[in-house]
């Protein structure tokens, strides 16, 4: 029989999740800890969260800590989520980053994509671009003038999404059939992005409670939904974070059912085909 969370236990575990990763857990969530990690308590020979909890905090054990955010952190993701952010990479922000970089005044289009989960938004993000470039006949211009960083704090989905391996189910999620017959090639039960594309995306272990100094500044952020797991201090202290690691009038997209508490301190909202997005200010 799995073991039962107490109260008291949960408060334990609430409160070392939010110092590991910054996930907040409100007390309606209390099934996901007892759900999710009753096999690892299992697994240590343990038989109660209180003897789980004094195990991890005693030990400090990395690996563990490690196992215990890949149990609780939701890696929700599709292709070309929310349709627009695309559109507006397409017909607003390439057509200006490459007259940047032909007149000189960019030698890189920097971007982004913070909470990548296995890979999807990333490879979006190429594959958008490199549509792009194709469709318009730019030769000038390649893959090598963007650097696409994505990072997440769990290394399981990194290591899916370093793969560039996806079953059946998952690539049929927001994957529209051009895209799906340009850049992926079936191998029996999975599909396989085009090397060209997977070489384009730097994956980095990454978790959003550390300095962003180190990342560099980014023409672009992508940090969607993800902030809708934290708290509010800690979602105003990533918007602050962002705004200092964003390039002048650099720029920022979140979930579109995702509302920012302290944006005007930082950005101000820019809407494109009545969508909102968020520039530096």
């Amino acid at each position: 029989m799995s073991p039962k969370l107490s109260s008291n236990e949960f408060t334990l575990m609430k409160k070392y999740i939010e110092e590991k990763c910054g996930i907040s857990l409100g007390e309606e969530k209390a099934y996901l800890i007892e759900s999710r990690l009753s096999r690892l308590l299992i697994s240590s020979g343990l038989s109660s969260f209180s003897e789980f909890y004094s195990k991890i905090i005693k030990q400090d054990d990395k690996h563990m800590t490690e196992k215990i955010i890949d149990a609780i952190t939701t890696n929700e993701t599709s292709w070309f989520r929310d349709k627009i952010p695309w559109i507006i990479l397409e017909e607003v922000l390439l057509p200006k980053y490459i007259n940047q970089i032909r007149n000189g005044e960019k030698s890189k289009i920097r971007i982004w994509c913070a909470a990548c989960s296995t890979g999807q938004e990333p490879y979006s993000i190429i594959m958008c671009i490199d549509h792009f470039l194709n469709k318009n006949g730019i030769k000038d211009i390649t893959l090598d003038d963007f650097e696409i960083l994505a990072t997440d704090i769990s290394s399981t989905v990194l290591q899916i999404a370093k793969m560039g391996r996806y079953d059946s189910i998952s690539i049929m999620r927001g994957l529209d059939q051009t895209y799906k017959n340009k850049y992926f090639e079936s191998q029996g039960r999975v599909w396989l992005i085009d090397e060209k594309i997977k070489n384009a995306v730097r994956f980095k272990a990454f978790n959003l409670q550390n300095s962003f100094l180190l990342l560099g500044k980014f023409d672009i952020v992508f940090c969607r939904y993800v902030m809708i797991y934290f708290s509010k201090e800690f979602k105003e202290e990533i918007v602050r974070k962002i705004a200092y690691a964003l390039e002048d009038e650099g720029l920022l997209f979140i979930g579109s059912s995702e509302l920012l508490n302290n944006k005007d301190d930082y950005f101000e909202k820019n809407y494109y085909q009545n969508s909102p997005y968020y520039r530096k200010r």
